[in-house]
């Protein structure tokens, strides 16, 4: 016998359309806030110089004909090539640094039954809220006894000083939300402690893990002090300090490189950063909760 479906009352569907409307107008400024500084830097980038500057034109679209000619100033007449493959390595070279640190610290902490464990995990955190411009002194001797001044390896001394705390910390509370009955499960089975959290605590703490990989890399990617400190060759140089110090010379702002340089950086960052953001939030959040 055939079942009736009965359509849902008009009054529900019309409930809920109105409940997707509301929900989508308030998210849209947000989109919009958003979306707009990238908007406004690909429009940029594509500018002829003498648009930019019609007081005139409504700034949001094109009066003359688009041009490439400011990503070719970015790339024959700057280091941008060399600035990018600075930043990635430093940003690489980094985020290992700090997963091989922050990992077993985290769960040193987290584990291993510690006197003042908790008390001095919150030290170790306090020790990230510290600013830059206090640091960068003291660090600067390091970088001169190390013989590292004006090269991109100074930076890689350098950044773990701010990574390692915070994602030892993250690492620690995610630790905390692993059960401890699948490590003593697999030590009946035949592991040490090691083992146990190679083959059993990595494996689940990925989410937290890729946390701090991200957390590490993207803020290696937009620091600037400290390369303003360490580095002055160009070719040296990562994005940041590049496109800041060498496309606006004087009183003159090479407006569309500045923003083609950007969006070059900025946008593929962004891609792959959404593409782990449930992951992300997962971390901070496993963090968070304890």
């Amino acid at each position: 016998m055939a079942t009736l479906v009965v359509p849902a009352p008009r009054s529900q569907r019309h409930k809920e359309l109105r409940r997707h409307l509301l929900v989508y107008a308030g998210l849209t400024p947000f989109l919009v806030i958003a979306v707009f500084p990238i908007f406004w830097m690909a429009i940029t980038a594509i500018k002829q110089d003498a648009d930019l500057y019609l007081v005139d034109a409504v700034p949001f679209w094109f009066r003359q004909a688009p041009t490439w000619k400011n990503f070719d100033f970015l790339f024959h007449n700057t280091s941008y090539g060399a600035w990018i493959v600075n930043t990635m390595l430093i940003s690489f070279w980094v985020s290992a640094i700090t997963i091989l640190t922050a990992v077993p610290a985290g769960y040193a902490l987290a584990r291993l039954r510690l006197p003042f464990a908790e008390n001095l995990g919150i030290g170790i955190f306090m020790t990230y809220l510290v600013p830059a411009i206090i640091l960068f002194i003291p660090l600067a001797r390091v970088v001169s006894t190390l013989d590292l001044q004006d090269s991109w390896w100074a930076l890689v001394v350098v950044y773990p000083t701010f990574t390692i705390p915070f994602c030892t910390w993250l690492l620690m509370g995610f630790f905390k939300t692993v059960p401890f009955e699948i490590e003593e499960a697999a030590m009946v089975d035949g592991c040490g402690q090691f083992g146990a959290l190679l083959r059993v605590v990595l494996p689940v703490s990925w989410p937290g893990i890729i946390t701090a990989i991200i957390f590490s890399f993207t803020l290696s990617m937009q620091d600037f002090l400290y390369s303003l400190a360490f580095v002055s060759i160009s070719e040296e140089k990562p994005v940041p300090l590049g496109v800041a110090t060498e496309l606006i010379r004087g009183d003159i702002y090479f407006w569309g490189s500045l923003m083609a340089g950007a969006l070059l950086v900025g946008v593929p960052v962004a891609i792959v950063y959404n593409l782990f953001l449930d992951k992300f939030i997962t971390g901070i959040t496993g963090a968070a909760i304890k």
